[in-house]
């Protein structure tokens, strides 16, 4: 058992905090605050290689470990959610789909141009009355024929005007209950699907959150994905590694709000030393350290159990719950070190607060991550 990181792993962190701090850091709370896609910095991602990280190269990917995807999540997400969010959708949910669920002729028109960040894609699962219970699918494909019709609306879509391809679910036989889900690609220009209303959302403001309806919108037999009926064990297949991309990102949010703390704390002083001095912080400091690396680990342990073949169920839903609980209390924490600076946009730890919420929700909600993880206890 080795905790030390590779030559290259140590690579990839540097290369993902150089581009934070360079690109991302920048504008960040303009973004925020007028929900600012952040359309350049994510052309930049892409061009250096973090949108198709574990893409195998012949698709155009990087051809990396979980684990180089994790320490990448975690340094981006220090500094932008809403450009980490991009990242993990793009990543865990459409590249890893499509690889490994898509034929050969999806992979070479869809997945090259996503791993290389000539395009984007969007993960559309949500729906109004289907959230947590995701088997709820009002969402129809029809089958005819060659073609699939399919009509319907889904909610909370992360890159919903700006991705070019969607992965949808869809209901095709409801007598089948979730047997008789789909999987299918519809491509942006497609007629009948219309982007709907933009979200305002409490955080993760600049990514890119909208409704998408499907009004007898025709899709090619050759765009589902797998056999028929597969969709619903596709979408849960996808989430089980979407979990440790979330994870990675609550685990960014919680050290990026602590690395802040302890810079914050060095430089303020009350009663004529600096706060770091005072046991009341220290203490608050301590905790947040301990959680993060508790953390840490958690998320690791999913990645190399995924990167080894194993069973990572239970390990991706641990670390996701976990980091979510370390990402929201050290935010808070963090705002309570600041004071009252801390209640303001220009200390970055009222945004990490607002965006750690989200990673209790996305993605699988803490309450469902219990659900799965006494599930395989159970087993």
């Amino acid at each position: 058992m080795d905790f030390r990181l590779t030559e290259e792993h140590l690579a990839v962190q540097e290369a993902a905090r150089d581009f934070a701090q360079t690109e991302l850091l920048p504008g960040v709370i303009e973004r925020d605050e007028h929900q600012l896609f952040p359309a350049e910095q994510i052309k930049k991602m892409g061009e250096l290689g973090f949108l198709g990280m574990m893409v195998d190269p012949k698709y155009g990917g990087g051809g990396m470990d979980t684990i180089s995807y994790v320490l990448a999540m975690e340094e981006i997400s220090k500094v932008d959610a809403s450009a980490s969010v991009v990242m993990s959708v793009n990543n865990s949910l459409v590249c890893w789909g499509v690889e490994r669920y898509g034929t050969e002729e999806q992979k070479q028109k869809y997945l090259t141009r996503l791993a290389t960040g000539e395009i984007i894609g969007a993960f559309c699962l949500s729906e109004p009355e289907a959230g947590s219970d995701a088997t709820m699918q009002r969402t129809t494909a029809v089958d005819q024929d060659n073609h699939n019709i399919i009509n319907g609306t889904k909610n909370w879509i992360t890159n919903g005007s700006t991705a070019s391809v969607y992965l949808v679910i869809a209901q095709t036989y409801p007598e089948k209950r979730h047997k008789g889900i789909n999987a299918f690609i519809v491509e942006r220009d497609t007629p009948g699907f219309v982007i709907g209303k933009k979200e305002n959302k409490l955080g993760i403001r600049g990514s890119d959150t909208h409704s998408l309806m499907f009004t007898d919108v025709k899709v090619p037999k050759e765009n589902r994905i797998g056999e028929d009926g597969f969709g619903f064990k596709f979408a849960m297949s996808v989430l089980n590694g979407g979990r440790i991309g979330i994870a990675a990102q609550a685990l960014g949010i919680a050290s990026g709000a602590y690395e802040l703390s302890v810079k914050y704390a060095k430089e303020r002083k009350t009663f004529g030393v600096e706060i770091a001095k005072h046991q009341a912080i220290q203490f608050k400091l301590a905790e947040m350290a301990t959680n993060i690396d508790a953390a840490r680990l958690l998320c690791l342990q999913a990645a190399a159990d995924k990167d080894a073949g194993h069973d990572y169920t239970k390990s991706g839903a641990m670390a996701k719950l976990f980091s979510s609980k370390v990402a929201m209390d050290t935010t808070i924490e963090a705002v309570q070190v600041h004071g009252g600076y801390g209640f303001v946009k220009e200390y970055h730890v009222e945004r990490l607060m607002r965006d750690a919420k989200i990673t209790q929700i996305y993605e699988g909600t803490s309450e469902i991550q219990k659900i799965v993880i006494s599930r395989e206890l159970l087993k």
